[in-house]
């Protein structure tokens, strides 16, 4: 408990100290690219001092040239760093509106050009989607968490639809990203943090061109879907590769 709480505390300094040289940055040209970059090494840098090792597997599947719209299963706050540091290229983030009254954090995301959400009001939130078009139209990419909170129990939860109908309009295809082992490194409403190794597992775009507002239910199955499989996926072979190393460990013994 004390790592944890001397982590914690070095992680709010460090994130103190990157959100004051974002909200710098906003005042120069290429703000919003330049930002995400400074993300980019917070993430890493928090990853690193917490002995979280990511391996990412997928990563030929992101398109270098045109937007898209990532989305991923949430267990972890880790998931934000995670996905900072290791999703390659430029995006912005649609996050909860919280996040943006944190002091000197809440003006570092806005200069970055992430949007806020605010899923308790309908008109509002249409209002968010609106602007996340607008990103996409400016040639950006876009991350979220479909299921709109952390999962404590490591079950990927139903999809909110808002950001499908943004994919649907906007034309853009679908990345759907599986984030595996979060939940044991630092899970929902804990400030335990466990050094762990994490796999970010990045399928092939989905095309949205043969979706209409319609069919939106369609897609939002196959996302969810696609991001259940890797998932389970890789979670078994994890397990499946710890049975095999401890009988080789008894007989060593």
């Amino acid at each position: 408990m004390i790592r944890s709480a001397l982590l914690v505390t070095l992680g709010v300094a460090i994130t103190a100290f990157f959100s004051f040289w974002a909200v710098v940055f906003s005042f120069f040209a290429n703000a919003e690219n330049n930002i995400h970059k400074v993300a980019n090494l917070w993430g890493r840098i928090l990853l690193l001092i917490c002995g979280t090792r990511v391996q990412v597997i997928g990563k030929e599947n992101i398109l270098r040239s045109k937007p898209q719209v990532f989305m991923a299963n949430h267990q972890s706050d880790f998931d934000i760093l995670i996905a900072l540091a290791y999703v390659p290229g430029q995006f912005r983030w649609i996050a909860k509106k919280e996040l943006f009254t944190v002091p000197v954090f809440g003006q570092a995301m806005r200069s970055a050009g992430y949007i806020e959400i605010d899923r308790q009001n309908h008109e509002k939130a249409l209002q968010s989607l609106d602007l996340a078009a607008l990103r996409i139209r400016e040639g950006k990419s876009v991350m979220t968490f479909p299921e709109g909170t952390r999962s404590p129990s490591g079950e990927i939860k139903a999809f909110k639809p808002g950001t499908f109908y943004l994919a649907i309009q906007s034309g853009v295809p679908v990345v759907p990203i599986s984030i595996i082992g979060s939940g044991s490194i630092m899970p929902k409403r804990s400030l335990k943090i466990k050094p762990g190794r994490i796999k970010l597992v990045i399928d092939q775009p989905i095309s949205t061109k043969d979706y209409t507002l319609d069919k939106r239910h369609d897609l939002i199955a196959r996302v969810r879907q696609t991001i259940i499989k890797n998932y389970d996926a890789y979670r078994d072979a994890d397990t499946a590769s710890l049975r095999d190393v401890q009988p080789e460990m008894k007989t060593a013994l």
